[in-house]
């Protein structure tokens, strides 16, 4: 009953992530960035019973170091409160925390750290990280274009997983017959420059 589960696992992510578009670079570089959750945005998407759905991490926070400048030097942490997914379909949400899916109870967060992005062309990054679902640690590049004006960061990007190289969705859920395995996150972040 609880096949629209398998999205929001990616994110983690930033997970992409993110939220994973912010980084933590070496002190004497640094430059602190500080997040407008008003004005960002962390979600999934994925298929269930060949219907798509999407849904969004309600809390989640990130801590970014990043200068333009020393791009390899960035860090971004991100992490997700699993127990805040909302797809906007009761039996998904109240699916999502239990132990076949995200198993809250158990692990309530995942987390996606990163350090150094590496420029990909023009406002093109790549954020190479570890992102951790569930317990479950695996490396994973986040590709991300970043704009920067007057000391604001506008970060966009998304992340392909498979739902179950980190165990979200077991037994019968291990299939792909009700819930596709693909989950895709998304972020859309705003960020001000603290200093």
């Amino acid at each position: 009953m609880s096949r629209f589960v398998s999205l929001p696992l990616v994110l983690f992510v930033l997970a992409a992530s993110l939220a994973t578009t912010a980084t933590t670079p070496t002190p004497a570089l640094a430059a602190e960035w500080t997040v407008d959750p008003a004005r960002s945005r962390l979600g999934f998407a994925g298929a269930a019973a060949g219907a798509p759905f999407e849904g969004t991490f309600r809390r989640w926070d990130a801590t970014i170091d990043f200068d333009p400048a020393h791009p390899e030097q960035a860090r971004a942490l991100v992490t997700i409160d699993m127990a805040s997914a909302a797809t906007g379909d009761r039996q998904k949400d109240q699916a999502l925390p239990e132990a076949d899916w995200f198993d809250i109870k158990s692990h309530p967060r995942a987390e996606f750290e990163a350090t150094g992005f590496r420029p990909a062309g023009g406002s093109a990054y790549e954020a190479p990280g570890t992102l951790t679902i569930r317990g479950i640690r695996r490396p994973a590049t986040l590709p991300f274009t970043l704009d920067l004006k007057d000391g604001t960061a506008h970060a966009v990007g998304r992340l392909g997983l498979v739902r179950t190289d980190f165990g979200v969705g077991q037994g019968e859920w291990t299939s792909p017959q009700f819930v596709a395995l693909e989950v895709t996150v998304r972020f859309d972040l705003i960020a001000t420059k603290r200093r």
